[in-house]
């Protein structure tokens, strides 16, 4: 008898939702080098590298950007909820970079492929997925013209007993209501087990504190419903956040050489929640959300090390190359971070 030995993918854990773009980014010269991105976009492809089964949400355009798109999360191994392409066109975001590699973004996202989007198409492809245990969103997807569309799926993504897991990630410059998109932001934030924002975010946000650790703990506090807080500084490192008050610092020991932080956040995010599900597994005892609720001191402290060897593998890479599993635990293991 003949054995197969044909590998099968990983069943869907993670549903996402959120923009797929082209990154334009500006070079030396002037000219710009067309880059696939998007933040829930990144964190499609990091997710699925880092080998879980991800699927994405939102529809692709039939036009050329929008099938390199769909091209690129295929080969990363992303399921597409919506396989058939759409008539609009694809989202664009213009980059430029400063001096540290740090981008500002101007949008284009009027009549787009990835706002085709409804409450109840979202739900429906979650619907279809029996091993999905995570649904995230974030980024532009807060935009509050498109409240309508996520934060109802989100609401029910979190009666259906699935981790809702929000990143923050704001882009004020680009929002014409800044109140209204804080309002939205918050609403999204109030429905998340896990939250994931930047310093930068949490001022965005207009948070109380005199640091940016004092505002994540203030953003947890009022937001009692959730397990954890993920709070990135940059090249200052990383904190992790428990409800049972367990709280994890980690940073990189040496310099590294940045050659842009494109996709650096969607990196971090997506080696924490691949350790976090990895750790879940063996328990059987209930559903990630429970298991979320037990985290020890060590397995935070875990996590949040594979994040960051995550983030800091995509930064020494121009875009966003996110790294597979074994190359942030290799990471991990043979740089010791700074810990507090």
């Amino acid at each position: 008898m003949t054995v197969s030995t044909t590998h099968q993918p990983p069943p869907v854990q993670v549903a996402i939702a959120g923009e797929a773009l082209i990154d334009l980014i500006r070079r030396p010269d002037g000219s710009y080098l067309p880059c696939l991105g998007g933040a829930l976009y990144n964190l499609c492809r990091a997710l699925a590298r880092q080998g879980v089964g991800t699927q994405y949400l939102n529809p692709l355009s039939r036009d050329r950007f929008g099938r390199e798109l769909a091209a690129q999360l295929v080969a990363d191994g992303v399921h597409l909820a919506q396989p058939e392409p759409v008539q609009q066109v694809t989202s664009l975001a213009v980059v430029n970079l400063n001096a540290h590699g740090h981008p500002d973004y101007a949008f284009y996202r009027e009549g787009v492929a990835d706002r085709a989007v409804s409450a109840q198409s979202l739900g429906d492809a979650c619907a279809a997925l029996p091993a999905l245990q995570v649904v995230c969103t974030g980024a532009l997807a807060l935009d509050p013209r498109d409240a309508t569309t996520y934060l109802p799926w989100l609401a029910a993504q979190r009666a259906a007993g699935h981790c809702v897991v929000v990143d923050a990630n704001l882009r004020p410059s680009v929002m014409p209501d800044l109140a209204a998109y804080r309002s939205t932001v918050h609403a999204a934030l109030a429905h998340a087990h896990i939250i994931k924002a930047s310093d930068e975010d949490l001022d965005h946000l207009a948070v109380p504190g005199n640091t940016a650790l004092e505002r994540a703990r203030h953003l947890l506090a009022t937001n009692p419903q959730a397990h954890l807080l993920a709070l990135t500084l940059g090249a200052n490192g990383a904190w992790l956040l428990h409800r049972n008050g367990t709280q994890c610092f980690a940073n990189e020991a040496q310099p590294l050489p940045v050659a842009d932080t494109v996709g650096a956040g969607d990196s971090f995010l997506a080696g924490l929640l691949a350790h976090l599900l990895r750790q879940s597994q063996p328990a059987e005892a209930g559903s990630f959300v429970q298991c979320l609720e037990t985290l020890s001191d060590t397995a935070c402290q875990q996590a949040l090390r594979h994040a960051l060897a995550s983030a800091s593998l995509c930064v020494i890479e121009q875009g966003c190359v996110p790294p597979g599993w074994e190359a942030a635990a290799n990471w991990a293991q043979k740089h010791p971070a700074q810990t507090a």
